[in-house]
């Protein structure tokens, strides 16, 4: 079992940026990715980025274009994205995830989710 829990969600103005932090626990070493997800109300669950946990190797969502970037640190079992020049079509509440599968930009791939922290881009 591994459990995540996300912060650093809040209330920013456009253009502006956040960190959001994702703590891991439990069986972690069972890892092979970690994802962050976004859901704005209304939509379905949305791929944000992942990493490979072994070598860092990142991969995004067409929509983040430079603007975003995932990051993780082994020795504290921590998944990060720091989200810069957001607008107001990044509120969203955003979620951690993590999969010892292959498939890693849909939802279903993964198999652990935190709680999710939420993000509001005013204009």
């Amino acid at each position: 079992q591994v459990h995540l829990i996300e912060s650093g969600g809040g209330l920013v103005q456009a253009g502006g940026s956040l960190r959001l932090s994702c703590a891991a626990s439990g069986h972690t070493f069972r890892m092979g990715y970690m994802g962050w997800f976004r859901q704005a109300p209304g939509k379905e669950r949305e791929f944000v980025a992942r990493i490979r946990w072994i070598d860092g190797t990142t991969y995004y969502g067409d929509f983040v274009k430079g603007r975003f970037t995932i990051s993780r640190d082994n020795a504290k079992d921590m998944v990060y994205l720091q989200m810069n020049s957001l607008k107001p079509e990044d509120t969203a509440v955003y979620y951690c995830a993590a999969t010892n599968g292959l498939t890693t930009i849909h939802p279903v791939g993964y198999d652990y989710w935190g709680q999710g922290t939420q993000v509001t881009v005013s204009s």
